[in-house]
């Protein structure tokens, strides 16, 4: 029977898909409901956070970060009237694409051995910053802190090889959240915390001249080819050759 050798590309291949598995078909299992919800509600925050660094970074103001049961929530920012409708799509698209990028950038820490635990614990500190910052009611009060102390206590305790897996495990969460949820993605408007609001696509077509199933299909674009990025970079880093 094949085994792939330690550290190689192969074992690399393999363990991203029994991350994916694991994500895409823990809900239907027994109690996985119950397992998959903390990276529901983690896979939230780093969806939230996208809307919320990328109105900073056009100097608006952050205001709230909300997270409902559910695991459906809302980033608010005081977004002035008078905002161009480019900063509009680009805060709309942050949701979206944030999580691809951090998703790709902890895929490609779980290739660096030196990395792995430090990775870890500054996605707990950046989760412990943010709640502090913007959470101020609801669920993530409670489950934001809870995924910051696993994660401090993972990368502290946890052996090499579990510390990568989960490094690898969150990566594809934040990668195929979007993925997931394509029915929101493809919808113009959503129902979020009792209240139908414009979708993020839905907001990038009222302010452009795209419908928002061609901002879905673009975003989708974007995402893929970025993740494409940070595989090929993981996985040939991994390889006998890469190293």
């Amino acid at each position: 029977m094949y085994q792939a050798a330690p550290g190689s590309q192969a074992e690399q291949v393999g363990r991203l898909i029994i991350a994916g598995i694991l994500i895409v078909f823990a809900p239907a299992l027994p109690f996985g409901q119950y397992f998959i919800y903390p990276f529901t509600i983690l896979s939230t925050w780093f969806h939230e956070m996208g809307h919320g660094f990328t109105a900073m970074i056009f100097g608006y103001d952050f205001e709230q970060l909300i997270i409902f049961p559910n695991g459906s929530g809302l980033a608010e920012s005081r977004v002035p009237a008078n905002a161009s409708n480019f900063s509009r799509i680009v805060i709309a698209a942050g949701g979206p694409l944030w999580p691809c990028l951090m998703g790709s950038l902890l895929i490609l820490a779980s290739s660096e051995r030196r990395v792995w635990r430090l990775s870890l614990v500054a996605l707990a500190i950046l989760v412990s910053l943010s709640t502090a910052a913007w959470v101020h009611e609801g669920v993530a009060t409670y489950m934001l802190p809870t995924a910051s102390i696993g994660l401090v206590l993972l990368a502290w305790k946890g052996s090499p090889s579990l510390v990568r897996f989960m490094l690898q495990f969150i990566g594809m969460l934040a990668i195929l959240s979007m993925f997931m949820n394509w029915n929101y993605l493809f919808s113009d408007e959503a129902n979020i915390g009792g209240q139908i609001i414009k979708s993020d696509t839905g907001v990038m077509a009222e302010n452009s001249i795209f419908p928002h199933w061609a901002w879905a299909l673009i975003l989708m674009a974007i995402a893929t080819a970025m993740v494409g990025v940070s595989l090929k970079l993981a996985l040939n880093h991994s390889s006998p050759q890469g190293r």
